[in-house]
């Protein structure tokens, strides 16, 4: 018998406890949809076949007028008509910084290497999901660069037909080193966090040394030509609100676009909301001092608010996960580096991928 790999995805409704399930065969293709409360509804579909249906920006219908060229799989198409063609993948939950907001002093329990994804099953996975329309991933961890192999893993990911977008959401401790080589694997996009512009400040937010480093890593990276590097920058009342325009000021002769995330409860973070500095007192703060501040167009999928001030290189963007939600656009799935899958950061619930050799039922998974 010849060797198959089926992988089971899970996919979330918001939250709910009701998961609409789905099976891919590696090696033929072929997918089918279920009910995890009616295993006998199993409905055959060819990958990439029947009429592809694009993303709808609400939660109350889809688009009737669809693309005829349109390669998603329906499979990447949810309850609620949304297209997820947004892939996020972990490729390490180790992190060489200790930032309060992200996890407690003594850090977490970290999966035994052993069960962390490889980079042949990284690559297998994602070639699964582009060839079904995903056409953007973005690599996380914990610090994706602290992974030796973040090298060969791009030159794979950015030499799969139908991607049109690797980037790469990172601390910049140990970018500035690794960025040429990066890039000449195909890396396209560059996210780096920085919460404040001042040494001692990062010292005391990451419990680390490097605010230097990050500098380093920004510059570099703009020296590369990336357009624009993007800055995640985490506002925290009492730390570094005081900050919000140095911020955009950096904005004004290089193209950096500042993306202000509001403080978001995690697991051991002492989340308090006090803490919170709403999206409406940020862009109040900014168009004080910066009066010719202007609203963009945003993409239907953007989680992002996005503004420009007159005459800077840069923008201003406003990531408002707290006080107004964005979950009608959203189109990103996530991968973790234990092999989980989930389709919300904020939801509880995930699911494994397995694989397993010489599957002769193609609903018989192995489960960790």
């Amino acid at each position: 018998m010849m060797k198959r790999h089926v992988f089971k995805f899970a996919r979330s409704r918001m939250g709910f406890a009701d998961f609409n399930c789905f099976l891919v065969d590696f090696e033929t293709g072929s997918c089918s949809t279920s009910r995890n409360s009616d295993s006998k509804g199993l409905l055959s579909h060819q990958m990439n076949a029947s009429a592809p249906r694009m993303c709808s920006t609400s939660c109350a219908k889809v688009p009737e007028d669809l693309p005829k060229d349109n390669p998603v799989s329906d499979m990447l198409l949810d309850s609620f008509g949304r297209l997820h063609t947004y892939l996020r993948i972990s490729l390490t939950e180790r992190c060489n910084l200790r930032c309060q907001y992200c996890m407690p002093a003594e850090g977490v329990d970290l999966t035994p290497s052993p069960k962390i994804l490889s980079q042949n099953e990284i690559v297998r996975l994602a070639n699964l999901f582009v060839s079904s329309g995903v056409d953007k991933i973005r690599l996380t961890g914990g610090e994706p660069t602290i992974r030796k192999d973040i090298e060969d893993i791009c030159l794979h990911l950015s030499n799969l037909n139908g991607l049109k977008t690797l980037a790469i959401t990172t601390n910049g401790i140990t970018l500035a080193r690794k960025l040429p080589k990066l890039k000449e694997c195909g890396l396209t996009s560059v996210n780096i966090s920085l919460d404040t512009l001042v040494p001692a400040k990062f010292e005391f937010m990451t419990r680390r040394k490097g605010h230097q480093k990050v500098m380093e890593s920004i510059n570099a990276a703009i020296d590369l030509g990336y357009n624009p590097v993007k800055v995640n920058c985490v506002v925290m009342r009492g730390f570094n609100d005081d900050e919000i325009c140095d911020f955009v000021e950096l904005t004004r002769d290089k193209p950096i676009n500042i993306r202000f995330i509001e403080f978001m409860p995690f697991d051991g973070n002492v989340w308090n909301v006090k803490k919170l500095v709403p999206y409406s007192e940020m862009l109040d703060r900014v168009v004080k001092r910066f009066p010719d501040l202007k609203r963009l167009q945003d993409h239907p999928t953007d989680t992002a608010k996005n503004f420009r001030v007159d005459e800077h290189a840069g923008a201003v963007s406003f990531i408002t996960s707290m006080t107004e939600h964005f979950c009608a656009g959203c189109n990103r799935l996530r991968l973790l580096a234990d092999g989980n899958f989930k389709v919300c950061l904020f939801g509880p619930s995930e699911c494994s991928i397995c694989s397993q050799d010489n599957i002769e039922e193609p609903n018989r998974i192995d489960k960790r």
